[in-house]
């Protein structure tokens, strides 16, 4: 078949069109930018680019399918096309992930509004690493596994992001209700995307949506801690429930968390008993707990679901007898606790933990000096903020922390969650805040107001400085951060989904010559 994609050099739709290529589809596509790393890997594996939009060129091509990125909209002249002739199929991304690449497969679905990329990069590194060959589609740029995406072998899973945003302009349903989960990963659950839901409720109907989708021989993974995850759980009959957290009514615990500057290390327990002992340079507990929620998924799902056997129950919501299955009786849940073999998966090997090295921009670290630590994190929610900000306070205890932040994402540009960022970057000891991305855009009632925050933050003795342009931001920090004599370290973390018009390069280039290494 003869794919042809629409925004071809975009993350996610780049890693699918290489998926595609691997299934042996001939796959094209176009873009408004194409330009490396992702042109130039499409182009290694054999895939024409083309630059722009052209509708004559299209109806020329004549792809069996194409394939309309999410970025794409009303008013893109092969959109109009398409819609006016009816000449060519098309579908969305999520669409034609689950016709041609996921069906059949035994598919693991991370989702959540934080650590969706970590998460199921860690699953398809422990899967890789306990000897399978995991099929994976990561909608970042992993360093383990070493690329974004693989087909795998049909017989193993297939391990994929499961964003909650919509699919097309044409179907406004969660990507991950197209992705068919054996085991759906549920890692959090809070307002975001505030272009898509109305509130907080929105968000947790498409969560339930996708349990729905289930199968009663698959597992639902959900963080046990997080309450506004309890309501989509409490009514789920048809299949099992693993909770995994720090709380003691988890399936699967998390203990014994300490972190310092050289890493972090904590202890997994499976139903009460020791599972491993992990020590790793990833920070935070909430890695910790994406650690805990893939190693879960990927050993029920290594282990085909016989860990799930009439000998072994989880404690959870039996299976209706509608669906002839036997509730486990009290003598079978006896039984397995004095069966270790049952209780806890040893055949899945944890130990590959300390050398995962994590996805780029998450907390990854760009320039490290006794004097400076430069860090980059995708952060744009106030509780991914707080927490990263938190994490590095354990880290790095005699160090000046400062964070500089992009209001960039659909839902930071807006005040819906104006407060909660303030009371996010209160945990920094100085903040440089750069203008709302595309504030133009955005009425001035609706609008992020930088320079509140900064008032706020100040009001909590926090220094805090906002600016008008990222220019203007970069030369205040590098003049008030690279002293030829610093009087203490500091750590200067960069939050943005975006580039930041580029003063983090700038940045870390400059500072690469001021400070020592």
């Amino acid at each position: 078949m003869k794919i042809y994609f629409m925004g071809i050099c975009g993350t996610a739709m780049g890693n699918a069109a290489l998926l595609a290529r691997a299934a042996g589809h001939d796959v094209l596509g176009a873009d408004t930018g194409v330009y490396p790393p992702m042109s130039t890997v499409l182009a290694a594996a054999g895939i024409a680019l083309h630059e722009g939009y052209d509708p004559a060129r299209l109806a020329a091509l004549a792809p069996d399918l194409v394939v309309i990125g999410n970025a794409m909209s009303r008013g893109n002249p092969e959109v109009e096309w398409l819609l006016e002739t009816r000449a060519l199929p098309f579908t969305s991304l999520p669409a034609m992930l689950h016709d041609h690449v996921l069906a059949g497969r035994r598919n693991i679905v991370v989702c959540g509004t934080h650590g969706k990329t970590t998460t199921t990069a860690l699953t398809a590194f422990l899967l890789r690493e306990n000897g399978r060959d995991p099929g994976f589609l990561i909608g970042g740029v992993p360093q383990d596994p070493p690329t974004g995406n693989h087909l795998g072998a049909p017989a193993d899973p297939f391990v994929i992001e499961g964003d909650e945003y919509d699919s097309a302009f044409f179907d406004k349903r969660s990507k991950f209700i197209h992705y068919a989960p054996r085991i759906a990963v549920l890692n959090n659950l809070e307002f975001d995307h505030a272009d898509i839901f109305r509130d907080l409720a929105d968000v947790r109907r498409t969560f339930e949506h996708l349990t729905r989708i289930v199968p009663r021989n698959g597992a639902i993974i959900a963080n046990g801690d997080d309450p506004n995850l309890a309501p989509v759980l409490e009514n789920i009959r048809w299949c099992k429930i693993l909770r995994v957290g720090t709380g003691g009514n988890n399936f699967v615990r998390i203990t014994d968390f300490t972190e310092t500057a050289d890493g972090s290390a904590f202890t997994l327990l499976w139903d009460g008993a020791e599972w491993a002992r992990i020590h790793w340079q990833l920070p935070g507990l909430y890695n910790a707990r994406n650690a805990a929620m893939a190693a879960t998924a990927a050993a029920i799902a290594a282990a085909g679901f016989s860990i799930f056997d009439s000998r072994f129950s989880i404690g959870e919501l039996p299976l209706p007898s509608a669906f002839g299955v036997a509730t486990p009786s009290i003598e079978n849940r006896e039984s397995r606790i004095e069966n270790p073999a049952l209780r806890i998966p040893h055949f899945f090997h944890l130990a590959s933990l300390s050398r995962f090295r994590g996805v780029r921009r998450r907390q990854e670290t760009l320039l490290a000096t006794p004097a400076l630590t430069v860090v980059e994190d995708f952060g744009h929610h106030p509780t991914a903020i707080a927490e990263t900000l938190r994490s590095f306070r354990n880290r790095f205890p005699v160090s000046t922390l400062t964070a500089v932040f992009e209001p960039r994402s659909n839902t930071a540009r807006t005040n819906r969650l104006q407060d909660d960022f303030a009371r996010a970057l209160e945990n920094a000891h100085e903040v440089f805040l750069g203008p709302v991305n595309r504030a133009e855009k955005l009425a001035d009632d609706a609008r992020f107001d930088t320079r509140q925050v900064a008032r706020q933050l100040a009001a909590k003795n926090v220094d805090a400085r906002a600016f008008d342009t990222n220019a203007a931001l970069r030369d205040a920090l590098a003049a008030a951060t690279l002293p030829s004599k610093p009087a203490q370290p500091r750590v200067i973390i960069f939050f943005s989904n975006g580039s930041f018009d580029g003063i983090i390069t700038d940045y870390v280039r400059e500072a690469g010559f001021r400070c020592p290494p």
